[in-house]
């Protein structure tokens, strides 16, 4: 082997990432100085994320271009020409799936800057990480089949597997269905606004707030911090409740049991003090009624609201305590109290005859043997 098989192909290699470095630094700087100049577009912040695959594109398509330069052998030729061929391929599919998220993203950012409406910014947002994720699916599907169309060995199967790709597709959708059925209502999520990203929903009596939609499943994180992941078709095949869906305000009640001697007027007035001393209460509604009575207690209702979920627990939380202590303390007589007193004997009624009938009662009458 020659001195000069060695230096050519180095010479090529280190033009390429001589080249490769110098172009990508010159488009890292004009960025930034765009950024500097445009705060207010965040395009080109995000744009910064392209750097790694833009490099590795220029060098793939140097050394691709530059090979023959090299002049290796026919069998290296082939070889060499065929991995740079993969690698700009998924190269140029890395660089399309980042620019493609800087501007969707960028898209997103503007909007949620300048909307007023949170309702319709979880919606877009919701229909954005649906939008990359389907882009990204897209893109690695064709540059997937862009590599294999490169082997010559696929080239001449392509006729028969055109042919037949009729019962491939039919086959496919039937093993498929649940997975297809699942990509199918997480579009029909997305667009048709049934459930966001941050919405608060109840499903399977747990109660969470929406943190990751896909196409496939959701993620809904619980008050305890534990996540729930389940199909997105089960969104649309079954009923739930969406609290934040529209309006995000809810109303909240509290249920006391309480004696009948219960001081209602004083304890409304209190439960009106409490609401105007809590930062949860938006102000809109209160109100307390007895709802219902037995033979033992009386139930009464406190209604509250308040801007969302989060708040209106949080004041249902503090009128119970407040009220409770405030009943403990100034009217202990309010709360229920359980007779654990024995009944008394026979001895201790007044009258015993009419507590207890006699034998003369329960007869036929007097004189009968």
């Amino acid at each position: 082997m020659h001195l000069e098989d060695v230096l050519r192909p180095l010479a090529v290699l280190g033009a390429a990432v001589i080249v490769t470095l110098l172009v990508g630094w010159a488009a890292d700087q004009i960025v930034r100085r765009i950024d500097a100049r445009r705060p207010e577009t965040p395009l080109w912040g995000l744009l910064g994320r392209c750097r790694i695959p833009l490099r590795l594109v220029l060098c793939a398509a140097l050394l691709r271009a530059g090979y023959p330069s090299a002049q290796l052998s026919k069998k290296h030729e082939a070889a060499v020409a065929q991995v740079l061929t993969l690698v700009l391929i998924g190269a140029c599919a890395w660089l399309v799936v980042r620019v493609a998220a800087a501007v969707v993203e960028s898209g997103y950012a503007r909007y949620a800057a300048a909307a007023q409406d949170q309702a319709r910014v979880r919606r877009v947002r919701t229909q954005v990480t649906l939008i990359q994720r389907v882009v990204t699916a897209v893109v690695c599907v064709v540059a997937v089949a862009a590599m294999l169309l490169t082997f010559p060995e696929m080239k001449a199967v392509g006729a028969s597997v055109l042919a037949s790709a009729g019962v491939i597709g039919i086959v496919a959708g039937v093993a498929a269905q649940s997975t297809l059925g699942n990509i199918f209502a997480g579009l029909q999520i997305a667009f048709g606004d049934m459930v966001r990203i941050g919405d608060t929903v109840v499903v399977g009596g747990e109660w969470g707030k929406v943190e990751e939609i896909t196409l496939t499943y959701l993620v809904v994180t619980t008050w305890d911090e534990r996540r729930i992941t389940m199909p997105v078709s089960y969104f649309t095949g079954r009923p739930f409740e969406n609290w934040s869906r529209g309006d995000p305000r809810m109303t909240g009640t509290v249920f006391f049991h309480l004696d009948h001697a219960a001081p209602i007027d004083l304890m409304r007035e209190r439960l009106h003090e409490v609401l105007k001393e809590s930062p949860a209460w938006d102000g809109r509604a209160w109100s307390l009624v007895v709802t219902d009575t037995t033979p033992t207690t009386i139930q009464v209702r406190a209604l509250v609201t308040a801007k969302d979920a989060d708040d209106v627990w949080t004041l249902r939380c503090v009128v119970r305590e407040a009220l409770v202590a405030w009943l403990r303390r100034e009217h202990p007589y309010a709360l229920p109290r359980v007779n654990t007193a024995p009944a008394p004997g026979l001895e201790e009624v007044p009258d015993r005859r009419q507590a207890t009938p006699t034998s003369g009662d329960i007869g036929p009458g007097p004189g009968t043997s």
